[in-house]
């Protein structure tokens, strides 16, 4: 009699086929293989089952939180899809019983202190003025000046970073569409000046990563970064303001885009075309993603608040 196939055997195959047709969406990816060893270490034979999947959820979750659960099970269900084609046994939870997936947490908003501060502690980090030092003072001024992604700075090549026009090419979006951005010059002058120290440890060709590891001098690793990031936080004593338990160097770019946000609502400037040209800027998928910072950030709600309460008070509103 032919033996089933192990359940990790299962996911790497579907993981591999999704990969060959472009898709790289790494952290579902792992979320699947863990489902499959949780599986095949309970012993499990024949059909995914909804109880199965809760179980997995639930148990094997590093928060013990609905929201937590939810966002796990929704990663299987693909795969859970997946083997329903070919598997019409195959069960999934119906609806949803931890709550919805997809809820977002409000980010810690630096303030234009605290980023200073952080960008002046990197760059004293020993050895002084060295790739170390270097790497996160640059990265924290990059993404508190442009908004990018640190997945984006982090995949940079030398070649995208133009210091003639003073422009960025980002190439590995989370949409995959290609942006161009245009940089302040104060951004121009501090990525030149993080290129000459870079430059006497690798060399810059074309397509060599831009920021690279001090300890293989390839692309500088996400966890690098944000170990280093998180611990010079913690010393300077930043407390987190958001839904997040701690301190996050992606909160730059949340910072980015409510400074710049905040700047046009105390000028008056009319909202929509603006956050459309933001929304292209930042790269988000969709102008909706732009607008959730309106409702979802209480320093843009305080803002938003008063200016309604003026409005009312010149007799803008109709209160027929």
């Amino acid at each position: 009699m032919m033996r089933e196939p192990s359940f990790v055997a299962t996911a790497e195959a579907y993981i591999a086929e999704r990969r060959r047709l472009g898709f790289t969406e790494r952290a579902s990816g792992s979320r699947i293989l863990a489902f499959a060893r949780f599986a095949d270490r309970q012993g499990h034979t024949g059909p995914v089952t909804p109880d199965l999947c809760l179980e997995w959820a639930k148990q094997e979750a590093i928060y013990d939180r609905p929201f937590t659960w939810a966002n796990r099970l929704s990663s299987i269900r693909p795969f859970a899809k997946h083997l329903a084609a070919t598997d019409p046994r195959t069960g999934f939870p119906d609806g949803m019983p931890f709550g919805p997936a997809k809820r977002r947490r409000t980010p810690h908003i630096y303030t234009a202190a605290e980023i200073s501060t952080l960008m002046t502690a990197a760059a004293a980090l020993p050895p002084s003025g060295e790739l170390r030092s270097a790497n996160l003072s640059t990265l924290i001024g990059l993404l508190a000046a442009t908004g990018v992604r640190i997945s984006e700075a982090l995949a940079l090549e030398c070649r995208d970073f133009d210091h003639k026009r003073g422009l960025l090419t980002i190439r590995r979006t989370k949409s995959r569409r290609e942006r161009l951005l245009p940089i302040h010059a104060s951004v121009t002058t501090a990525l030149t000046r993080y290129l000459a120290v870079r430059s006497r440890y690798a060399e810059t060709q074309p397509t060599a990563p831009l920021f690279i590891s001090t300890v293989t001098h390839e692309r500088l690793p996400y966890a690098t970064v944000q170990g280093n990031f998180r611990s010079l936080a913690i010393d300077l004593g930043i407390i987190p303001r958001g839904n997040y338990k701690r301190v996050r160097i992606h909160d730059l770019r949340h910072s980015f885009i409510c400074h710049r946000v905040m700047t046009w609502q105390r000028d008056g400037v009319q909202p929509d075309s603006a956050m459309i040209a933001l929304s292209t800027y930042v790269g988000h998928a969709s102008v909706a993603d732009t607008y959730w910072y309106l409702e979802g950030v209480p320093e843009l709600m305080a803002i938003a608040g008063s200016r309604f309460e003026a409005s009312a008070d010149r007799g803008g509103l109709d209160h027929g």
